[in-house]
């Protein structure tokens, strides 16, 4: 009898130890959601946007064919995102009230529950990579301010000087926010307001990792904080029920803890990944009148992408397909 306990224990941990192995490669990203609708862009805008989407997704999925774990399939593809100057994230961020950017981005690994984040910092260049190394590198989980930026200058990360973010088409929306409305046409006003940018990625190992980059709210005044940094609210993974990152109205997703939301409605009520996302998005976020999105995969590769605004820009690429969207109706 004892030498079957021992067999059978044996067999478990092996077992156990061979689950999520040869699991299939994904990744999911978005790079905000609002009233992004036909028409509100120009074709070589919209053309620019959808070839950052694909560009990131292409190096998140390669970063994992060529071996690389999830988390570094998230860091490469929101680097992107980040460097890309047409969303609300690293370059291209939106300005605060004082007319400069601070930038907010959080990480979490799924395989052992590390986070981290950090928020208003103003010359590192990649956010997510200073998340990453607060998660690494320092036994917390958020820094903030300065304190975030000494660090990550500790670490090594680049630096960059604060107008480095600015772009264009912020100054624009910016000063006409401050000084003339009239200055923007409607379709400016409401195109240039998205942009948080996020992905969530699992490898062949099962293990799965979410990311969130943002410049925050435009205007944003008092040293505001939204839900893109804070672990269960923008940002959430855990193997055993999935990743999540989200964009929209940060001050709804941190009341309803969206992220997290969507983890323990598979966790706790047997849901399916959409099962949980539409419920969070549609019916709990939708009657708070918050307006906004996520995306969304499990370790079986399975995606969601909802939204309950008139756009969110978003792609996915796995193994059998690879696929960027920006409209409701695609």
């Amino acid at each position: 009898m004892k030498n079957y306990i021992f067999l059978s224990t044996v067999w478990l941990i092996s077992a156990l130890s061979l689950s999520g192995q040869n699991a299939v490669p994904a990744i999911v990203i978005h790079g905000g959601a609002g009233t992004i609708e036909r028409g509100m862009m120009t074709d070589s805008a919209e053309a620019e946007i959808r070839a950052a989407l694909q560009a990131a997704l292409d190096v998140g999925y390669t970063t994992m064919e060529n071996g690389g774990s999830a988390l570094e399939a998230v860091a490469a593809a929101i680097g992107v995102l980040e460097d890309a100057p047409q969303f609300n994230a690293g370059r291209g961020a939106v300005m605060t009230s004082e007319g400069r950017h601070e930038l907010d981005a959080s990480v979490m690994d799924g395989s052992n529950l590390n986070a981290g984040a950090v928020a208003g910092v103003t010359t590192v260049k990649n956010p997510l990579r200073a998340a990453i190394a607060v998660m690494e590198k320092s036994p917390h989980v958020l820094l903030s301010g300065a304190g975030a930026e000494t660090f990550a200058r500790e670490q090594g990360l680049e630096q960059v000087e604060n107008d480095y973010f600015t772009v264009p088409r912020i100054r624009k929306r910016y000063d006409a926010m401050n000084k003339d409305q009239g200055q923007l046409t409607p379709a400016e006003k409401e195109v240039s307001k998205f942009g948080t940018v996020g992905a969530v990625a699992v490898d062949s190992n099962g293990n799965i990792a979410a990311g969130t980059s943002t410049g925050g709210m435009m205007n944003k005044r008092f040293g505001r904080i939204g839900d893109s940094p804070l672990i269960g609210a923008g940002t959430y993974a855990d193997n055993a029920t999935c990743g999540v990152s989200c964009t929209g109205h940060g001050e709804y997703f941190i009341r309803i803890g969206v992220a997290k939301d969507v983890a323990d409605q598979m966790e706790y009520g047997g849901k399916t990944l959409e099962q949980a996302t539409r419920y969070t998005i549609h019916s709990k976020l939708t009657d708070m009148k918050g307006g906004g999105g996520l995306i969304a995969l499990d370790a079986d590769g399975n995606i969601s992408m909802e939204f309950n605004t008139s756009g969110m820009y978003r792609g996915f690429k796995n193994e059998n397909e690879s696929k960027v969207e920006i409209y409701k109706e695609e």
